[in-house]
């Protein structure tokens, strides 16, 4: 059930958002803006998301607050392991067969974000808008490993397929709902992906990566998450 300060409209809203700026593509940001988005959705995993899963569990009297962080950490190792043989096998070639599993791997993730966007609305406004904010962020500033190595034209098709992976999360969210642990378990898996997608973008001198805006952009959104508090 969704709190009553909800509308029923703004969780399936926010979905079209995130699809839209899939489909949308690689958007014009510069370097510095690029990693100012990087560093908020970084800054939305540390000091909101995570704590609060843990935060949430202690109140309930599990004993479970490392749980979410070791599922985040697991996260982080998958989509690392998933990244370092796509990339082992992919040797700089178009290979038709690596940008598929690699497309794949990207629209489950869609998929899955979707899908905890209308389970987070449960939580309340505030907490599905700042979900919101900081997956858009994280698709803005992602620069999507997918157009290295492959033709613009299966950039170009892959866009449309993730778009409609976070639409199809988002049915089926509003179509099944999880038990709230294993919604909490997701949610932290999620956040390990996000680290390592962030980072893997971030840290590479190719990337084009500029500190100060990665800086600027966690320590804004950062101020914002614990005013909210």
């Amino acid at each position: 059930m969704s709190v009553p300060d909800t509308p029923v409209w703004l969780a399936p809203l926010l979905v079209l958002g995130l699809a839209a700026v899939h489909a949308r593509g690689r958007w014009p940001l510069r370097n510095p803006w690029r990693s100012a988005a990087a560093g908020a959705s970084v800054a939305y995993i540390f000091l909101h998301l995570l704590p609060q899963l843990a935060g949430a569990h202690a109140a309930q009297g599990l004993d479970s607050e490392v749980v979410f962080f070791a599922l985040a950490l697991a996260g982080l190792v998958t989509f690392y392991g998933l990244e370092h043989a796509l990339r082992r096998h992919d040797e700089g070639r178009a290979d038709a067969g690596v940008f598929q599993l690699h497309v794949a791997a990207f629209a489950i993730y869609s998929l899955t974000i979707g899908y905890l966007m209308m389970q987070r609305e449960a939580e309340g406004t505030l907490p599905l808008l700042l979900y919101a904010g900081a997956m858009a962020l994280h698709f803005l500033a992602s620069d999507s490993s997918l157009r290295v190595g492959h033709r613009a034209a299966q950039a170009a098709r892959a866009r449309h397929v993730l778009a409609g992976a976070v639409l199809l999360g988002g049915a089926l969210g509003a179509a099944f709902k999880a038990p709230p642990l294993l919604v909490d378990a997701l949610f932290a898996l999620v956040a390990g992906g996000i680290v390592l997608n962030v980072l893997k973008e971030e840290l590479p001198d190719q990337a084009g990566s500029h500190f100060g805006g990665f800086a600027l952009g966690a320590g804004l959104y950062g101020v914002l998450l614990l005013a909210l508090e």
